[in-house]
C-alpha cells in the first residue's frame, strides 16, 4: 500500500475549510420594528421617485435647482389639495395627501392609508391631548382604547409587509 500524501486531497480539504467559513458570514443585527418598516418605506418610496425619472432625496444631497426640488417634493408628498383631513383636540387640524409615493408606500404597508392616518395621529398625539384636556395619559389612553388597538393592528400588519419588501429584490 502506498502511503504518500496526495496533494489534491489536501487542496480539496483547504477549499472546503474556506469554503465553509465563507459561508459563515457574521449576521446583520436585526433591526427594529420602526427601523424596519421606515427601511421599507424608504425602499417603497425611493422606487417610486425612480420610476418617475426623480432622484431619492438624501441628507446632505440637494436638488439641481429649486424646480427639480419641488418636482421631487410634489411627487414624494402628493399636490394640494390633501385629501385626508382630521382636527385634533386642541383644534390643530393635521392633513395628508394621497397620490404621493409616500401615501403608496403607506398603502403598500399597512393597507389601509385612509385608517392608517386616523389611527396613527390619534395615537401620535395622545399626549399633546393630555396636556390641553388637563388630564392624565392614562385617561386619554383609556379614551382612545379602539385607535390604540387598531394602531396595533395595522402595524403587526405594516411589520409583515415590510419583511416582504425588504426581502424582494425588484
Amino acid at each position: 500500500m502506498n502511503h504518500r500524501p496526495r496533494p489534491w486531497a489536501a487542496v480539496c480539504a483547504l477549499a472546503v475549510l474556506l469554503l465553509a467559513g465563507c459561508a459563515q458570514q457574521p449576521e446583520r443585527p436585526a433591526l427594529s420594528p420602526d427601523d424596519t418598516i421606515r427601511a421599507a418605506q424608504q425602499k417603497l418610496t425611493d422606487r417610486c421617485l425612480t420610476r418617475q425619472g426623480l432622484t431619492p432625496p438624501r441628507p446632505g444631497r440637494r436638488a439641481a435647482n429649486a424646480a427639480e426640488e419641488r418636482r421631487v417634493a410634489d411627487a414624494l408628498f402628493g399636490r394640494p389639495p390633501a385629501e385626508l383631513s382630521l382636527t385634533l383636540a386642541n383644534g390643530i387640524p393635521v392633513r395628508a395627501h394621497t397620490d404621493g409615493c409616500l401615501a403608496a408606500a403607506q398603502r403598500t404597508l399597512y393597507g389601509d392609508e385612509k385608517r392608517w392616518f386616523h389611527t396613527s395621529t390619534v395615537v401620535n398625539n395622545l399626549r399633546p391631548e393630555a396636556a390641553y384636556r388637563h388630564s392624565s395619559l392614562a385617561t386619554v389612553r383609556e379614551r382612545h382604547r379602539a385607535e390604540m388597538s387598531e394602531w396595533r393592528r395595522l402595524r403587526a400588519h405594516a411589520l409583515d409587509a415590510s419583511a416582504r419588501v425588504l426581502h424582494s429584490t425588484s
